[in-house]
């Protein structure tokens, strides 16, 4: 029975009279034209006449026409009768049939397209893009990047204002993802309602190893208070995929009012808000307590004049980024240590901010007396200011600088766990 349905929706099966009589009594009573050959019912009888009309076939243009035999059959009355029922007239409309077919084919292929059915590698598990997310009771941000190809440098690797901006970046997220990000960048409610905005005054990274090209790194970073009006950050980066630790760092934020532009105690209302969120935990990278030396025009042996901000180098608080200060830093750097070595790790202090009309200069000068012979050279030592050009200090620096390619077996850090 199902098998008879399904023919009959693609075989369309036309109606049969209605008995053997009802047939008899149509080819009785009824005239037909064959070709010329006419039939007409007898007044008297069921018998049948047949006349033979002789005519001659049509011409066209000299041409004989010959007329289907189909075309002259008809009723008396001039209906057509239907055709004879072969396997061809049975047939479904191709057209139609071919239409449903293509449509189905077309909807299926959309849908499969839409099916995430490709083979990922473990690297494509980690999802680079995403926001990150809170770990450890709540204390530790955590956020994976991709190095993507524009990002990196001549030496196939991550450029340091790259691996800067990571760390920025999952500095305003953690505020973000635990809710204490009010309407400034980066500020807490309270610091908003107080014209409060964070400022960094200290900063040391270590450089393990740069990622390059392909890369998926993670960012752990976490906050710790440090002494009575400032705030600790840490951050450590690593390899997603194999968790060997590439970067660590370790900066102090301070308050400033952002109308004064001068520094600020933490009110209590903020340190209510931030405290919850502080670890108690050694940094990161342990503090270098060196002092770093003021460096002159007489001390420099590398000088880097006209430095401007551009309007791209202003961040929402209208104040040059940090990141920006150390390009400038790096501007100033010998050529031959930037071809032949990598940095491996620069101690930063920030003096004061600059404005957009600005014009600042950047001062290098190199530890190492053997500059000129830098192939046989190993780890050198680099000081540098940044300045502008009536004198007024912005950032003192300290880098050092390991050959590159070579393999540090330094000491790695890890997540702190919190102290009791």
């Amino acid at each position: 029975m199902v098998a008879t349905a399904a023919t009959s929706s693609f075989f369309p099966v036309t109606s049969s009279p209605d008995s053997s009589d009802s047939k008899n009594k149509k080819l009785g009573s009824g005239s037909t034209n064959l070709g010329g050959i006419k039939s007409k019912p007898s007044a008297s009888s069921g018998s049948l006449q047949v006349k033979a009309n002789a005519q001659a076939p049509p011409k066209i243009n000299g041409t004989t026409v010959v007329t289907s035999p189909v075309e002259g059959f008809k009723n008396e009355d001039g209906a057509g009768s239907p055709h004879p029922r072969t396997f061809i007239n049975q047939l479904p409309d191709w057209s139609m049939l071919l239409a449903a077919i293509t449509t189905i084919f077309l909807a299926a292929e959309k849908q499969w397209m839409m099916l995430d059915w490709k083979p990922r590698r473990p690297d494509m598990l980690i999802d680079p893009f995403g926001i990150g997310r809170i770990v450890q009771d709540g204390l530790v941000f955590r956020q994976n990047f991709s190095i993507r190809s524009y990002e990196i440098g001549a030496d196939r690797t991550a450029s340091i204002e790259t691996l800067m901006n990571h760390l920025q970046e999952t500095a305003i997220n953690h505020c973000k993802s635990a809710g204490l990000l009010g309407e400034g960048f980066g500020a807490t409610p309270e610091m908003c309602k107080k014209n409060l905005i964070w400022v960094v005054t200290r900063m040391q990274v270590v450089f393990d190893r740069y990622p390059t090209w392909g890369d998926v790194v993670q960012v752990d970073t976490w906050v710790s208070a440090s002494g009575k009006n400032g705030m600790r950050r840490d951050w450590l980066v690593s390899d997603s995929k194999t968790g060997e630790v590439l970067t660590r760092a370790s900066s102090v934020w301070v308050m400033m009012n952002k109308l004064t532009r001068r520094l600020s105690k933490i009110p209590e209302e903020v340190r209510g808000e931030i405290e919850p969120y502080f670890m108690n935990s050694d940094p990161v990278v342990a503090e270098d307590s060196r002092k770093l030396v003021k460096l002159d025009k007489s001390m420099a042996e590398h000088v880097r004049k006209g430095l401007t901000p551009r309007w791209s180098d202003l961040d929402v608080n209208q104040h040059v980024n940090n990141v920006k200060y150390i390009g400038w830093i790096l501007e100033s750097a010998p050529l031959p240590v930037l071809e032949t070595h990598e940095l491996s790790s620069m101690t930063l202090e920030y003096r004061r901010e600059c404005g957009r009309e600005s014009i600042l200069q950047s001062l290098t000068t190199v530890s190492d007396s053997s500059v000129g012979d830098l192939v046989n050279v190993g780890e050198i030592e680099c000081q540098h200011l940044l300045q502008l050009e009536e004198g007024s200090e912005i950032v003192r620096g300290r880098t050092q600088w390991r050959p590159k390619y070579a393999k540090s077996f330094g000491n790695v850090g890890q997540i702190p766990a919190e102290s009791a």
